[in-house]
């Protein structure tokens, strides 16, 4: 940025201070080298993010995952004992099995074994899954992805103070990937006060690129354009393309003395009215003082009725309701269409009468446009995003896909996979048969055929063919799967 002199004065982090567990750097050899001497848990992808988000501060002025009377009172309250706002629960369950003592230390690592922290157990306790899904997500429908997902999650939770060795490795966009304390430091140098924050999980078409422009006139402040890259809705586009898009417009078609773009690598709930209330708490932390929010805000898509988990001005209505006490304001995501005959956007609300419009669904842009190999027009996106999209999106034909067959031992499964396996060879595809007897030998040796066992049989076989799939193959499944939350939580990988 250029031609600032005037330091900003930012709104403070929420609670007052930023939250930093990072061990100071005189004593991390010591502190590495004795948590390699403490018995171990492995973290979820889930639970290390959140575990880097505590550490550096984000989840302000929350410093550890909850004990039993914090995560009780966010169910109910969507509060801390402290009376501070935090919506969504941030817990790290385990197994009873993993034999966590109270007052054990235990060292914090991936899921590639990598050490990142210490923890002192001060509290162990159960948590209740319909409880928490009813109360969080107002919903036990298993096609909801992370109701699906907590089937999965150990039985109880573990509370205590964290010491953090060392941040989750990230070897992509370094650059980008900015703590609260960098974000904020970077946006004082902008010199003003006011700072909207714009959430995104989704690249980032021609009405987004108005909407955020119009936000930061309307304020005249700076945009902090804050997309997700942990975890966000099963089947959103992966985070290196939209990243790419990202840039590309920040480098082009932004004033760069408005503009701070930074990573955040946040797991998504897709909680709806609470997650978009956490939103903004978080947005808080890096120094934002608005944000806005769209309609269906971190919205899972439809439930097993077909009909939308949460309204479509849930978020907007949660967000506003709390609004003064936590200090960020909304900013609701207007619906603007192309005006082609005066090439520009407008408001739904302002246009009049009998003009002529134009607009494209996200459907439309994956099945009219991308799948079948289309140009988007350059009044929907920027030329350089579509040909960032185009690159990462081929022709359905030579998509990946997973055709997933289930039913009794007998049923026909195999033999419909294997007729099916002919059809597609006959047209140049690339096939690979995944078959649950098969898996069961190869894969799951020693795996019986409790509900446990079938379950992880089930996700083993659900895994490789993910990564199929994401290379562009077609995995075919047979296999006994009567489990209708292990079959979601298959199809959200």
């Amino acid at each position: 940025m250029t031609g600032q002199t005037k330091k900003s004065n930012l709104i403070s982090p929420y609670g007052g201070r930023l939250v930093d567990l990072m061990v100071p750097a005189g004593q991390l050899a010591e502190r590495k080298a004795y948590a390699n001497r403490l018995p171990s848990i492995r973290l979820s992808h889930r639970t290390v993010c959140d575990l880097e988000l505590l550490a550096i501060g984000a989840f302000s002025p929350l410093d550890r995952f909850l004990g039993q009377a914090d995560y009780q009172r966010v169910l109910d309250e969507m509060r801390l004992t402290s009376g501070h706002l935090f919506p969504i629960p941030i817990t790290l369950p385990v197994e009873p099995e993993d034999n966590v003592q109270l007052g054990q230390e235990i060292a914090l690592r991936d899921t590639g074994n990598d050490l990142l922290a210490i923890m002192t157990v001060e509290e162990i306790y159960a948590w209740d899954l319909a409880e928490t899904a009813q109360k969080v997500f107002g919903t036990l429908d298993t096609r909801h992805p992370l109701v699906s997902e907590m089937y999965r999650w150990g039985k109880l939770n573990i509370s205590g103070p964290i010491e953090m060795l060392q941040l989750p490795r990230a070897y992509d966009f370094r650059e980008l990937r900015l703590t609260p304390a960098q974000t904020r430091a970077r946006l004082e140098t902008f010199g003003h006060d006011d700072v909207v924050a714009f959430q995104t999980r989704n690249p980032l078409h021609r009405v987004h690129e108005e909407l955020t422009k119009r936000a930061t006139q309307e304020i005249d402040g700076v945009l902090l354009l804050h997309p997700v890259v942990g975890m966000t809705r099963p089947g959103d586009v992966d985070h290196y393309t939209r990243v790419r898009t990202y840039k590309a417009l920040a480098r082009r078609y932004y004033d760069p003395d408005r503009i701070l773009l930074s990573l955040l690598p946040l797991a998504m709930r897709m909680a709806g009215p609470r997650e978009a209330l956490w939103h903004a708490l978080i947005r808080r932390n890096y120094g934002a003082n608005h944000l806005i929010v769209g309609r269906d805000h971190a919205g899972p898509g439809n439930d097993s009725n077909g009909k939308p988990f949460y309204g479509p001005y849930d978020a907007q209505e949660m967000v506003g309701k709390y609004s003064d006490e936590l200090g960020v304001k909304m900013m609701p995501f207007r619906m603007l269409v192309y005006l082609p005959d005066e090439g520009r956007y407008e408001e739904v609300t302002k246009i009049p009468a009998g003009a002529v419009t134009a607009s494209i669904s996200g459907t439309q842009v994956r099945e009219d446009y991308l799948q079948n190999g289309r140009q988007l027009p350059e009044w929907f996106t920027r030329p350089e995003v579509a040909e960032i999209l185009a690159e990462s999106h081929p022709p359905r034909h030579r998509q990946g896909v997973c055709i997933w067959f289930t039913g009794l031992a007998g049923s026909g499964k195999s033999t419909a996979a294997a007729i099916l396996i002919t059809l597609l060879l006959e047209h140049g595809r690339q096939v690979t048969l995944l078959d649950g007897d098969v898996v069961r030998t190869h894969f799951s040796e020693g795996l019986g055929f409790s509900k446990e066992d079938r379950d992880s049989n089930v996700l083993r076989m659900g895994y490789v063919a993910a990564e199929i799939v994401r290379h562009g193959g077609v995995a075919i499944c047979a296999a006994v799967s009567p489990y209708r939350a292990t079959r979601n939580e298959v199809r959200n990988m």
